[in-house]
């Protein structure tokens, strides 16, 4: 089977637009100077993506300069799938996250962040130091923060929050609500996996967090903790 590339990709994805679709779609997104919308469903990209699981990082690196918001839905898609997949290589794992992080400043909205992020970064990190991290949730760009929060994912799923509960710390007064809302997915997530932890981040910092990060912290807690937490002045 030939090897995919980004025009053979791109060419199938112009045969799915839809002009009632593109209407759904900037329903939901406002195009950037740089960027435009075609109009192809989410789910359309994403089973083109899985057709496309071994192309070059040459090509997906060409994907991620389109200026067309779907062709770079499914660079980040085939990214995702491809780093999740149990036959992928420790070298194809690790040339997705370098291409990941070289790129970063096309992995531009909260959408391409949520399919690439936890599988390409996390995914990678899981054995490693997790400094990368850390500087990616100092970036002046805010898409890296959102994508070293939904990096911890992979992490907390293994058990681990304690990168989850230190990036939300260091996010807790972002002034994106793209990245508190992400902060408050993973404490979420996090407190699924170890009640006590979330409660004492909780205890800590509840007065400070932003409102929509506070509610997704606290989406499944009980009640009483919820109006406990809720109730917290500001600190």
């Amino acid at each position: 089977m030939a090897t995919s590339t980004a025009a053979g990709f791109t060419a199938e994805l112009e045969e799915l637009r839809d002009p009632v679709e593109l209407t759904k779609t900037l329903r939901y997104f406002t195009a950037g100077p740089d960027e435009e919308f075609i109009g192809v469903r989410m789910g359309s990209i994403f089973t083109l993506a899985k057709r496309h699981l071994d192309m070059p990082a040459a090509d997906l690196e060409a994907m991620l300069e389109s200026p067309v918001h779907e062709v770079r839905v499914g660079a980040c898609s085939i990214m995702g799938k491809a780093a999740a997949a149990r036959t992928a290589t420790v070298e194809r794992r690790g040339e997705l996250y370098e291409l990941y992080l070289r790129r970063s400043d096309r992995v531009n909205n909260w959408d391409l962040v949520d399919l690439a992020a936890r599988d390409v970064l996390g995914g990678w990190l899981a054995d490693k130091p997790r400094d990368p991290l850390y500087r990616l949730a100092r970036s002046s760009f805010w898409p890296d923060r959102r994508s070293a929060l939904l990096a911890t994912a992979w992490f907390i799923r293994a058990g681990d929050v304690n990168d989850a509960l230190a990036l939300s710390e260091l996010l807790v007064a972002d002034p994106e609500p793209l990245v508190t809302k992400a902060a408050g997915w993973m404490l979420r997530y996090a407190g699924d996996s170890d009640r006590p932890a979330l409660l004492a981040f909780l205890d800590a910092h509840a007065g400070a967090m932003p409102r929509v990060m506070l509610s997704n912290a606290l989406e499944h807690l009980d009640a009483a903790e919820k109006a406990h937490y809720r109730s917290l002045p500001a600190s």
